[in-house]
């Protein structure tokens, strides 16, 4: 039988023997990330909250690392229903909301205050709301960090050092358009396959946030990293339509205002993070670099022209540099 098949069973059982027990509705949310994670300690927060605003009627079951599969198989759950909740990046859900597009524009953001505000503005609400059609609505933004570089035998100053290097990168065309911009060799690979990749040598080196090369290990074997910080590619928290419209107009309420303030709690538990993450890496014997950002600004930035003739993307491109 097919692991889809498997799943979708597996979440099907799940619908029906937990949905609600003792007048109890308990939403089922699943992700790939390990319990040590910030993203997780943000999901467990919002459960709390939940269950505090609903006095109980309404609570939240997690399903960390994998347990029902990866990224995409979760998002493909719960636009069946079988599945309640689930966090993506937003480079994954661009495959599904092609507008998620946006996020993955190396610089998009001038920094990371800009990055929240646009999160909690009228745009962020517009692009939560944008899966709908896709039977996916969002909750709210994850700060996922910055991307930036790490290799296992050489540090990355310039794009010039990537030439006939391969890289990791997330299943997504723009990661692929930003390697192949700035002279690397774009290879997708499932997070979860990753370390043994890099072992083994069938990738040079990779690139994510300080938290995820912290609690994933990758500093076992990649001692160099390099602050570029290309992207700022968000995580997004996701609830199905199926599972949104059984909930009464209060209990989604008592949702969103949770998702909401796991939000805030989640941006200060991340900074807490990146700087114990950037603490243990060097203490491990990992060098740490801080390149200057131009070059690689420069050699990325025809990925834009990505858009023309898109008038919406576009449009929102602008709203975001709108936002100070």
């Amino acid at each position: 039988m097919h692991l889809k098949t498997l799943i979708g069973i597996l979440g099907l059982l799940l619908l029906f023997s937990c949905q609600k027990e003792n007048n109890v509705k308990i939403l089922r949310l699943a992700h790939g990330l390990d319990t040590k994670h910030p993203v997780h300690n943000a999901m467990v927060n919002l459960g709390e909250n939940l269950e505090e605003k609903s006095g109980g009627k309404l609570t939240v079951k997690i399903y960390p690392s994998g347990q029902l599969g990866a990224e995409r198989e979760c998002l493909e759950l719960l636009q069946i229903g079988s599945l309640d909740i689930t966090k993506v990046s937003a480079a994954v859900l661009e495959n599904f909301v092609t507008d998620y597009k946006i996020f993955s524009i190396p610089y998009v953001f001038r920094n990371k205050e800009h990055s929240h505000k646009v999160y909690d503005s009228h745009v962020g609400r517009e692009f939560l709301l944008k899966g709908e059609p896709f039977l996916l609505r969002g909750l709210c933004f994850y700060d996922a960090g910055s991307r930036s570089f790490y290799t296992k035998d050489k540090m990355i100053n310039s794009p010039e050092d990537l030439k006939g290097l391969k890289i990791r990168v997330q299943k997504s065309n723009m990661a692929v358009a930003m390697i192949q911009d700035l002279g690397g060799s774009p290879t997708p690979i499932s997070w979860g396959e990753l370390y043994t990749a890099l072992q083994q040598g069938v990738v040079d080196g990779a690139e994510n946030n300080l938290p995820s090369f912290y609690s994933s290990k990758h500093y076992e074997v990649c001692k160099f990293y390099s602050l570029d910080e290309h992207t700022a590619v968000p995580d997004i928290l996701l609830i199905g339509i199926d599972s949104w419209s059984r909930l009464t107009s209060q209990e989604q309420h008592w949702l969103q205002e949770a998702a909401d303030e796991s939000a805030i709690y989640q941006r200060k538990v991340w900074a807490e993070a990146e700087q114990t993450a950037l603490r243990v890496i060097k203490e491990a014997g990992v060098e740490v670099a801080y390149p200057d950002k131009t070059s690689f600004a420069t050699k990325t930035e025809g990925i834009i022209d990505m858009f023309k003739g898109n008038e919406e993307a576009i449009r929102l491109i602008e709203a975001i540099k709108s936002i100070k």
